[in-house]
């Protein structure tokens, strides 16, 4: 049984029925081209999740399938993601409680996995054979890994910046990879267009599909807690597809009645690549991009965010708000981290160097979204 009722468009509002959506190569508003919300029967949902056995039972990705557009859940493509640790180190942080999503946790090493679940699930309810997408290190890992399982073929555009410990993890699980001169924006634009000339490929990366699939963080997060919300939620920001989707989760608990707040979601991005950041501190409507985007985190290096519009609304629907951090602030949180026991990428420890920055207080969950070993840039 599939609850969602249609998508509707961040930017203009645009309505769209589940079917019109299936039926694009690019899931996208045709009308101004941003990104999607779904939308659900929350009626419907609560009817399954308002019992004691979905509230007893152990987090795991899947649990939450009625929060995710699928039609067959016999037919689903799972590699064992989700149900990563929320962790309690005291010495990392003193002025209030800080917990960290250990997202490296996931068969891949990175959140990214959730979200390929589900896309690569719906690839096969599409009947398609191939996958496409553009991607910057850990989502097109993941893409390849849950692409390979499944039996299809995979091509991943990639740009100029990734590191050779990512591009070897993609070809490892058999992808094509494809070099493109230029940033995350420019790679992809190739990708959609080679969806769109090869009608037997699935266009994954951070879509509609991708966002639904990747939810699941917040689900845990508050299920973990015994279903108590955090004060504060912070996480780093590239596309903006995981903390929209985190937002997400928190504001479908409020609907369907199993909690009765929203956490501060907050935003965090490195200097040379902080739109969502410029565009939160001048009370902008629009995110502009950033030209030639060069950081150490280059998981999350993407100058043109295409859920930057969902991530604004993230951030203020929330009474949250945006951070920056420097390179140099980064290493020293991968490297606190790790001598800590919590070995990540410079990436995945942008969200703690926001929170050491800021000093917050009260109970604190930060996301550690990627695996030490996808990128040792600093460590001899």
């Amino acid at each position: 049984m599939v609850y969602v009722t249609g998508f509707k468009c961040f930017r203009c509002a645009r309505k769209y029925k589940p079917q019109e959506i299936e039926k694009l190569p690019i899931p996208r508003c045709s009308n101004c081209g941003s990104a999607l919300d779904a939308v659900y029967d929350y009626t419907s949902i609560q009817k399954i999740i308002l019992r004691d056995d979905f509230m007893r039972n152990k987090p795991n990705h899947w649990k939450y399938w009625a929060f995710m557009p699928v039609k067959d859940l016999s037919k689903i493509i799972t590699m064992g993601e989700g149900g990563t640790p929320l962790l309690d180190n005291r010495k990392l942080y003193k002025t209030g409680r800080m917990l960290i999503k250990y997202e490296a946790a996931n068969p891949t090493g990175s959140f990214k996995d959730r979200g390929s679940s589900l896309e690569i699930t719906k690839a096969l309810e599409f009947g398609k054979n191939k996958v496409a997408l553009a991607s910057t290190g850990n989502m097109g890992a993941s893409v390849a890994a849950y692409a390979a399982f499944a039996g299809l073929e995979c091509r991943v555009f990639i740009p100029d910046f990734v590191g050779v410990e990512k591009i070897r993890q993609i070809k490892a699980y058999g992808a094509e990879t494809i070099s493109v001169d230029g940033d995350y924006s420019i790679a992809m634009k190739r990708a959609e267009d080679y969806v769109v000339s090869h009608g037997d490929s699935f266009l994954t990366g951070d879509y509609p599909w991708r966002s639904e699939g990747t939810k699941t963080i917040g689900f845990e997060i508050a299920d973990q807690l015994y279903w108590h919300i955090p004060d504060h939620v912070v996480v780093p920001v590239g596309n903006g597809t995981l903390i929209s989707s985190i937002f997400e989760a928190f504001r479908e608990l409020t609907l369907v009645g199993i909690t009765d707040r929203i956490p501060r979601i907050i935003a965090v991005q490195v200097e040379n690549c902080d739109p969502v950041v410029h565009a939160w501190e001048s009370d902008l409507g629009e995110v502009m991009p950033v030209s030639n985007p060069r950081t150490i985190a280059t998981a999350i290096a993407c100058g043109d965010p295409i859920d930057g519009i969902a991530a604004l609304r993230a951030i203020r629907e929330s009474g949250g708000e945006a951070l920056r951090v420097s390179d140099e602030e980064t290493l020293d949180a991968r490297d606190r981290l790790a001598r800590n026991g919590i070995f990540v990428e410079p990436s995945g420890a942008v969200a703690y160097a926001g929170v050491m920055k800021k000093k917050l207080e009260g109970t604190i969950v930060c996301l550690a979204t990627g695996h030490g070993l996808k990128d040792m840039y600093g460590i001899t």
